[in-house]
């Protein structure tokens, strides 16, 4: 090989993992081959190939029994599979101009294959290729959120009997210098200062007091082992500030708020402390870029997108909660329950950054009295909301337009499941994504009818139908179509993931919110094979990733974030794990249209 062609096999992925020694191999093994347009290369049921090809220059057509199912460009590799497997080719590879090919025989393929990077590239599957790149990302950022919570015990538990006065135990906290202490029943209780505020002082309760009737059990426990991010999350759904740590059972430590807050700036705890004790919506002028900054130090942090949602959600819940408090003081008490539900990427726990509102408002028994209230109601948080950051819905998916009682909303949800419709399935899809955030009314009949629709095969078919309307941008021979150098990640691919899962789901009547957990659940369900299930997984969490780094890229440019990225934006190795996520999206969409007969319902 010339120099020239060396230096472009060192930039090619995976290539470029290799160690200097290991490309100096290459370089004196390889051979470079010419091929004229239409001279084919590989032939389709053939012998084995007995090396790898990296395109060097030109582009060559993958042709199964006569058709073209795909076309590789410069840097791309062929032939592997039939190498590995000592088997003959599944295709016809056929160069489509003039091309310039690198052989590297199998003898030095099998050696490189000790470079676990490398390895990982040809030997896993497209999920487990994506898996790893994102653990090596991680690994590379360091991740003060992946660290076990055990290392921010400093002490062990205080700990108090449950028969000693409240006056004794906070003495003895104090001593300590903490805020918390265990209280030694059976099984364990906590009492803490807010206890001491709201249960003792509030209620006018004498120092005498009995520890045991003011503390807080069962307590609510992590292993020592869980990572920082996880206690953090916890702390979030859970509300709240005080966290004992366990040890083979035994508590052996409590971590606080204030621990992570030490641990980690802009916390997402200290934020939901501010939201709590909100006593006004107009300070919420800085809401987005508090949120922007904290979802960058999560990144930092180590957390991959999936629990950066979750963290996200749990944050903006705590604030959709404090704003409805607010407006009901403003209104006056509902004149009947109701249920304040979230949907789309909020309903799914999957919104990092802020985008437009998706939510509705569920009330228990009409009369024009609640029309009027509701109506208010959902117009002030609306209100609120735009106020924090969040968009109004350019669909009109919001709570001042989506405001019905119980038996509406059923009665809708009944309709839209017996007499599907495709394009009102596309448009209202995300409704089956809801999640109540506040409210006494239990939308449980809601959910019901949501699960119910798994039984509906029509119903199933025509979302599939729905769901496979978002494609991925892949053109002639399964290029990346771009526009303008640009492609839609989240109409492209994140939106089609979505759409499977939900469908898969929904088939195995789960229920569960994130796509992920719907996945995962599909294969517990047998809607879906875990490898399918694998390869969206990975595919979803890379496709969210790299949306999310260029969002928070495009924020500190001073632009507004989108769903749309540059090709030139993407690494090699990016690039092609793109076009490979696509190309699997397509055929898990195809998959989908057999299962579900879609073709057979126009």
């Amino acid at each position: 090989m010339n120099t020239e062609s060396i230096e472009f096999i060192r930039t090619q992925p995976p290539f470029d993992s290799l160690s200097p020694a290991e490309q100096a191999e290459i370089a004196q093994t390889a051979e470079t081959v010419s091929f004229l347009a239409g001279e084919q290369i590989l032939e389709q049921g053939g012998d084995p190939s007995h090396h790898l090809h990296v395109i060097g220059r030109g582009t060559v057509r993958l042709v199964r029994d006569g058709q073209v199912v795909q076309v590789l460009e410069e840097g791309e590799c062929f032939g592997y599979p039939s190498m590995i497997n000592q088997s003959a080719p599944t295709f016809d590879v056929v160069a489509e101009e003039e091309s310039v090919i690198f052989r590297i025989p199998d003898r030095v393929f099998y050696k490189l294959t000790h470079n676990q990077q490398f390895a990982q590239f040809f030997l896993k599957n497209l999920g487990a290729r994506l898996r790893y790149a994102a653990q090596t990302e991680n690994a590379s950022v360091g991740g003060e959120l992946t660290t076990p919570v055990k290392n921010l015990l400093v002490r062990p538990p205080v700990t108090v009997s449950p028969a000693a006065s409240v006056a004794d135990a906070a003495k003895s906290m104090r001593r300590a210098w903490v805020d918390a202490a265990l209280v030694l029943t059976d099984p364990p209780g906590i009492i803490t200062d807010h206890d001491f505020q709201v249960k003792v002082l509030a209620e006018e309760l004498g120092p005498d007091t009995p520890v045991q009737q003011v503390m807080s059990r069962p307590l609510k426990t992590l292993p020592a082992e869980t990572p920082v991010h996880g206690a953090l999350l916890f702390m979030l759904e859970e509300n709240i500030h005080h966290l004992p740590v366990t040890q083979e059972g035994e508590v052996t430590g409590i971590v606080t708020a204030s621990d992570l807050l030490r641990h980690q700036a802009k916390s997402p705890l200290y934020l939901m402390r501010q939201l709590e004790n909100l006593d006004s919506p107009d300070v919420l002028v800085r809401y987005a870029v508090e949120i922007a900054g904290m979802v960058e130090n999560l990144v930092n942090g180590g957390l991959d997108v999936t629990q950066i949602g979750r963290v996200i959600a749990s944050i903006n819940d705590v604030l959709v909660r404090r704003l409805l408090r607010l407006a009901e003081e403003k209104l006056g008490p509902p004149p009947t329950p109701y249920s304040w539900i979230v949907f789309g990427s909020e309903g799914r726990l999957e919104q990092a950054l802020l985008t437009d509102q998706d939510n509705a408002l569920v009330y228990q028994t009409d009369s024009p009295e609640a029309q009027t209230y509701f109506a208010r109601l959902a117009q002030t948080v609306v209100d609120y909301l735009l106020k924090a950051g969040f968009p109004l819905c350019p669909g009109g998916y919001m709570a001042t337009n989506w405001c019905k009682p119980l038996d509406k909303w059923v009665n809708l949800f009944k309709n839209w499941i017996n007499t599907p419709n495709p394009q009102a399935l596309m448009e209202t899809g995300i409704f089956f994504d809801l999640r109540p955030v506040h409210g006494e009314l239990s939308v449980e009949p809601l959910e019901q009818v949501i699960v119910e629709s798994g039984s509906n095969g029509v119903f199933l078919g025509q979302l599939a139908r729905a769901t496979i309307e978002f494609r991925p941008p892949l053109g002639f021979f399964r290029r990346i179509r771009v526009d303008d150098g640009q492609v839609d990640l989240k109409k492209g691919g994140i939106a089609p993931i979505v759409g499977l899962a939900r469908l898969y789901a929904l088939e195995g009547k789960i229920r569960v919110h994130t796509t992920v957990e719907r996945l995962e659940g599909a294969v517990e369900a047998g809607t879906l094979s875990r490898e399918g299930a694998e390869t969206l997984i990975e595919t979803y969490r890379f496709l969210m990733q790299i949306r999310l780094r260029e969002q928070l890229a495009a924020i500190r440019a001073g632009d507004r974030p989108g769903n749309r990225i540059r090709l030139t934006a993407l690494s090699a190795l990016e690039n092609k794990h793109l076009k490979d996520a696509f190309l699997a999206i397509r055929e898990m969409q195809e998959a989908a249209s057999q299962r579900f007969r879609t073709e057979l319902l126009g």
